[in-house]
């Protein structure tokens, strides 16, 4: 009989251990610091995307969650989406500025989407960028990617950074790659919103194919570029000003559309006199932009072209949100707390 106890005994203790070493996980604190979205059937299939999220105030943990959804689901993309993560909890933190682990799955990525703000990333993450952009890459930027990092002076990759005076790469990632950095609020942030007219000598683009002028709409403002934009970069959207914050709002009058800011172009790019690569850029891009259909569409189509699958770019991409998608207003200090990778499957 006592044999029988303490073999009991073992039993429920080795079950306790075992529980002991899982619960971390099924709390989510041994789970990937990254999420993997499989892509489902679709024009993208076997082609990999890495999305790369981390700014304080526009939520791309939610605007890149809710697109690889949309990529994997409706288009065949396999997707992948990195955060900004506390180290000290394993959560998501927009406003840990230098920790975004899993950038080693860029080595073997078709497409990066890179939606941070000033980020000051170390060394041995900043590398793994670094040689995908030498490599020449297809890169598609959103919103505040224009000044994706901010590298302080001695280090390594200081001539990514957005305000690089470096002798052939002045002002980093943002002019060299996408065709601006930051420049400044054209519109009044908060109050003027952004809709999107299609550049009539661009209607034709892949990128615009099943979007008419106004589908493109965001609550953010439009951001000021230098005119003309640099090298071969070919404006695809202005952004007219507009007197409100809804989609239908009047325009505003005066010297802020006259004239218009480009909100999306394209462009190419090398490193180092590399491979050439293409690059998508738009300043819109926050969560809450993407409520929009056209804004959506616009997303998803340049991810085709980027990833040179223009020609099969469907007359009308089917952009619906997955799952639930009730975007965060932005602003500072007001991301989701308490969340990890696993939260957005």
């Amino acid at each position: 009989m006592r044999s029988y106890i303490r073999s009991f005994v073992g039993v429920v203790r080795n079950c306790l251990l075992a529980s002991l070493v899982v619960a971390p996980a099924a709390l989510g604190l041994a789970a990937d610091a990254w999420l993997e979205v499989a892509g489902g059937v679709g024009a993208g299939k076997g082609k990999k995307v890495v999305l790369i999220s981390g700014d304080e105030e526009y939520r791309s943990e939610e605007a890149l969650s809710q697109l690889a959804k949309i990529l994997a689901r409706h288009h065949g993309f396999d997707c992948t989406v990195l955060y900004a993560i506390d180290p000290a909890n394993g959560q998501i933190n927009p406003n840990t500025n230098d920790n975004i682990p899993g950038l080693e799955k860029l080595a073997g990525a078709d497409l990066m989407v890179i939606a941070t703000r000033f980020r000051n990333l170390p060394d041995e993450q900043m590398a793994h960028i670094d040689a995908y952009l030498k490599a020449g890459k297809p890169v598609v930027g959103m919103r505040t990617a224009t000044h994706a990092f901010n590298i302080p002076e001695g280090r390594t990759h200081r001539r990514w950074s957005w305000d690089s005076g470096s002798e052939n790469f002045s002002q980093g990632f943002g002019r060299q790659v996408l065709g601006e950095t930051w420049i400044n609020h054209h519109g009044n942030h908060g109050s003027e919103s952004t809709r999107g007219l299609v550049v009539p000598e661009a209607k034709d683009h892949p990128i615009l194919r099943g979007i008419a002028d106004g589908e493109i709409w965001g609550p953010t403002d439009v951001y000021g570029v230098r005119l003309p934009l640099p090298g071969d970069s070919k404006p695809l959207v202005l952004g007219q000003v507009l007197a409100g914050m809804k989609a239908d709002s009047e325009p505003v009058s005066g010297e802020k559309n006259e004239p218009m800011m480009p909100v999306a172009w394209v462009k190419s790019y090398a490193v180092d006199g590399g491979p050439k690569g293409r690059s998508f850029t738009t300043t819109m891009g926050a969560a809450t932009d993407m409520v929009a259909e056209g804004t959506r569409r616009m997303l998803v189509n340049a991810c085709y072209w980027a990833a040179g699958l223009e020609g099969k770019i469907p007359a009308k991409s089917v952009v619906d949100t997955v799952g639930t998608f009730e975007p965060t207003p932005f602003g500072f200090n007001g991301a989701r707390k308490g969340l990890f990778p696993a939260d957005y499957r």
